[in-house]
């Protein structure tokens, strides 16, 4: 078993983002497949060993959580990326957003906020599978604060090396370049 890594060069080009940001950004994601199929087979060959109760184990297991969820992330991200229209205020988004935020425009303002928080991470809209409900939320590393049972709708990457090659310190311009490239057609498709 192992992962191999996505090619998402079609992003180039874009507006907004350079293209030492994207190599950068999509070196940053190789590693995390990398590792993710690295960690994947020293966890095997350690319980083949015996060795799954040991402390080296336990922080690899823990390792693990953060390289996969690095790399699903970033696929979500990079998957949500390459849009030139804006959102359509018809569909199921637009139908989901305001039972939540109470129109489209004030779960857009939420979710930029969320993003400009200081810190750094991941903001995500997620849906609920039960529910059906969308909120926005903040995950701080990427094993962390996920909703259980929830699907990702829109990520977007808010560490640094997101933004900082072309941004420096305005991360509201990232933030701002970042909805100019949603593809809400890809958005929409993870929608329950």
């Amino acid at each position: 078993m192992g992962y191999s890594a996505k090619d998402y060069s079609n992003l180039i080009g874009m507006k907004g983002f350079s293209q030492t940001l994207l190599n950068n950004h999509f070196t940053l994601y190789q590693g995390y497949v990398n590792n993710t199929n690295k960690l994947w087979d020293l966890l095997n060959a350690m319980l083949k060993e015996g060795k799954a109760g040991t402390p080296q184990y336990s922080e690899l297991k823990r390792r693990f959580g953060f390289e996969f969820n690095g790399m699903r992330l970033h696929e979500y991200y990079f998957e949500n990326l390459g849009g030139k229209k804006p959102p359509e205020k018809t569909g199921k988004l637009a139908e989901k957003v305001p039972g939540a935020y109470g129109s489209f425009d004030a779960w857009e303002q939420d979710f930029k906020a969320t993003g400009a928080m200081r810190g750094i991470g991941w903001v995500i809209l997620y849906q609920d599978n039960v529910s059906g409900w969308l909120f926005n939320q903040w995950i701080n590393e990427h094993e962390v604060g996920h909703a259980a049972g929830c699907q990702p709708i829109l990520v977007m990457d808010v560490f640094e090396h997101a933004f900082m090659t072309d941004y420096g310190l305005k991360r509201a311009d990232y933030i701002n370049a970042f909805f100019q490239n949603v593809n809400w057609d890809v958005v929409t498709s993870r929608l329950k």
